[in-house]
Order: structure tokens, then C-alpha cells, then sequence
């Protein structure tokens, strides 16, 4: 059971003593005080390297969903997740399929693989040249680790893929990236891996983004994963998944074999219900580079009544692009956010893509649950942006 407990008001959750009584428990969390999430401007020069034309910075309100129960390759956690989001309702869903996962128990995932890919094209006279140049690039690989090495400390080139496609040649690199997304390390050991194969073969033409699977959905990772591969899982009892969802496991069986259909008919790589919206909040909460989410909002759902009776979930991502290093991770509101998770620095970028399988989960649990219900669009009017504030109330 969940030992932690956020803080709320039935009357006005909004005014200042509800709410700082929430930023309290945050900071009892992170071990330390929260002052930018609490209004303090961010220096502007903290910015240098992350923007040009600077002006200031955005605003987007910051909820607490949970607490969830996550087992994680770091051992079980518990934690509230920061989602900044103007989207009514969608801390409540969150909040709500977390409740219910942690009725199970928690959810327990995992980071399956990890390795950024980059797919540089070279163009060749015909096809026989394009192959035999393949067969160069193998020969390559122990000379391409070596650039890489000598262009960063923390990652490294863990495979080559050459693959010919007419006469040209993608070459495909996959690369170890510690705790940082690490495209920048990426793309320049990319730069001089394909530079180094050009000479070496006489290509005609070369393109470090080729085949630019960079920031789109793509089958291609979809199969073979990019970034961080999660699996999240939660098998929840028939009883309290009716009393909190008020649904049953065969509710959930038979919703997922209609969505199924239609995911089938549009053939898309995001399989999810609402992965985006919950991956898109903690993103922009924690400093990520959002247009990785489109990559990162792809995979699938797995739905299955136990011979017990009761419900067995998971959610598979094949393509997170998430670090705790690097980019904006590291001031601000972003580093308090990393650290009220727990995960913000070395170490902890593979327990972050753990703890977003359990949010995208949870999400997809209470979306679905809800369309089961019917009370989808009522919760929405209830909750929702287009509400008078005077009529809003905190879900239960």
C-alpha cells in the first residue's frame, strides 16, 4: 500500500495553504527546497546552449499525480510524478490508474535495451559497389569505436549495421549514450564514422542524416527499438479494479480487441491510448527535449484476464528518448522535478524510463476505464479547462 499521501481540499484545492502544503512534501521528497517550482525566476544565463534569442521563460502549471509503486532495476520506489500540463482532468486519469496499480501491488519495469541509432546514407556508382562497400564497413568497425572514444568519455559504438539499399549504402551505428540522450555525441561520431567509410570506399555522395529517423515515428524503431526499451507491467485484482475503475478485467480485454481493429486500419506505430499526454507533461516538467515525443509515444498494450479473474496490464516501449544528464535537465524547474523522482544526475536515466512505462500504464488504465464507463466526457466538464473555476471541484 501507498505511504505517501498528496495533500488536497474537497473546497478550494488552489488556495495557497493546499497548495504549499504539496510543495512541503515535494521538498520532504527531494531533500531540498523546490524555489523555482515555487516561483523563483531561473538566471538567464543558465539558458547559454540551450536557446538563442533568448526572452525569458514559459510557465505551464506543474501537478503532482500519484503516488505510484514501481518496481524499478533500482528496487521498488515510490514516488509522486510532476506533470506540467494545462490539460484539466489529465493529473486526475493519471492519478487514478496509479491508484489502482498500486492496488496490485505496483507496477514492476524495466529498461530492456539501450542504444541510440544513427543512419547515415553513402551514395555509390551502382549496386556492386554499394555492397562491396558494406562488406568495408565491417572491417571498419574496430577503427569507428575508436573515433568515437576519442570524441567522448561516457559513449561508445556498440554496433555496426551496414545495409544496402540499391547503390546506396545506410549505415546503420548504435551507440551507448550513459545517461544523456546523447544525439549530440551521436550525430558527430556519425559525422566521422560515415566520413571515414566515404574515403575509405570512394562514395559519391554522403549524408550524415540519410535516413533521418530523428524525432518521427518509424517502423523501424518500432521493431528494433532507439533510445531506452521499456516494459511495464501490474497484474491488479478483480476487486479493487471495479472498486477504483469501476470496470472489470473482461472490460478491458474487450475494449483493447476493438482498439486493436482500429489500430489496424490507420497501420500506426502508436499503439498506446494516451502515451503522449502523459510523456509530453513530464517531459516539459523535467527538462526534456519534447520532439523526441514522437518517437517516444510509440508501442503497445497487452490486456488479459488471469485464471484467477483478475487483470494482467503491460505497456511496451519500444523507442524513450529520455536523459538526466545534459540538455535542459540540469536547472530550474527541470533539476527539482529529476529530483523530487529521484533520478536527476548519473545514474538515473534508466530508473526515469522505468518510472514513465508505470505513468504511461497508469494512464492508459484510467483513459480506457473511463471510455468503458462512459464517464470520460464528464470528467472532462467536470475537471475541464472550460469550466468556471467556481465550479471545479478536486477529483477524488
Amino acid at each position: 500500500m501507498s505511504s505517501l499521501h498528496i495533500p488536497r481540499s474537497k473546497t478550494d484545492d488552489y488556495c495557497e495553504e493546499v497548495v504549499g502544503a504539496r510543495r512541503e512534501l515535494c521538498e520532504r521528497i527531494a531533500g531540498r527546497a523546490l524555489s523555482h517550482l515555487e516561483g523563483l525566476p531561473v538566471p538567464i544565463e543558465t539558458a547559454r546552449g540551450n536557446i538563442e534569442n533568448i526572452v525569458g521563460f514559459a510557465q505551464v502549471p506543474v501537478g503532482l499525480a500519484g503516488p505510484v509503486l514501481v518496481d524499478t532495476s533500482d528496487g521498488e520506489r515510490e514516488v509522486v510524478v510532476p506533470m506540467a500540463t494545462t490539460e484539466g482532468a489529465m493529473v486526475a486519469s493519471y492519478s487514478r490508474g496509479m491508484k489502482a496499480m498500486n492496488a496490485g501491488g505496483g507496477a514492476r519495469s524495466r529498461v530492456l535495451s539501450e542504444r541510440l541509432s544513427q543512419h547515415p546514407v553513402l551514395v555509390y556508382r551502382d549496386a556492386s559497389q554499394a555492397h562491396a562497400a558494406a562488406g568495408k564497413a565491417r572491417e571498419l568497425e574496430a577503427r569507428m569505436r575508436e573515433l568515437t572514444l576519442s570524441i567522448t568519455g561516457h559513449g561508445r559504438l556498440v554496433e555496426v549495421m551496414p545495409e544496402p539499399l540499391g547503390r546506396r549504402l545506410i549505415l546503420c551505428l548504435s551507440f551507448e549514450t550513459a545517461d544523456a540522450i546523447g544525439i549530440n555525441m551521436a550525430s558527430h561520431a556519425a559525422e566521422l564514422c560515415s566520413a571515414l567509410l566515404a574515403e575509405e570506399t570512394g562514395a559519391r555522395e554522403r549524408y550524415v542524416h540519410g535516413e533521418d529517423v530523428e524525432k518521427r515515428a518509424n517502423s523501424l524503431s518500432f521493431i528494433r527499438g532507439r533510445g531506452r526499451t521499456v516494459v511495464c507491467d501490474v497484474t491488479i485484482p478483480a476487486a479493487p479494479l471495479r472498486e477504483v475503475l469501476r470496470v472489470t478485467p473482461a472490460d478491458f480485454v474487450r475494449i483493447h480487441r476493438t482498439y486493436q481493429l482500429g489500430f489496424a486500419r490507420l497501420s500506426t506505430e502508436n499503439q498506446l491510448i494516451q502515451s503522449a499526454n502523459g510523456l509530453a507533461a513530464v517531459m516539459v516538467a523535467c527538462g526534456q527535449d519534447v520532439a523526441y515525443l514522437t518517437e517516444s509515444a510509440t508501442g503497445f498494450l497487452d490486456f488479459d484476464e488471469t485464471d484467477s479473474g483478475d487483470l494482467y496490464a503491460s505497456a511496451y516501449l519500444p523507442s524513450l528518448l529520455v536523459g538526466t544528464v545534459g540538455g535542459g535537465s540540469g536547472q530550474g524547474t527541470a533539476a527539482e522535478c529529476l529530483d523530487l523522482l529521484g533520478v536527476r544526475g548519473n545514474g538515473g536515466a534508466n530508473v526515469f524510463a522505468e518510472i514513465l512505462g508505470a505513468v504511461v500504464l497508469a494512464g492508459d488504465l484510467s483513459l480506457l476505464a473511463s471510455f468503458c464507463t462512459h464517464e470520460f466526457v464528464a470528467a472532462h466538464e467536470r475537471l475541464g479547462r472550460n469550466r468556471p473555476s467556481s465550479e471545479r471541484n478536486h477529483p477524488s
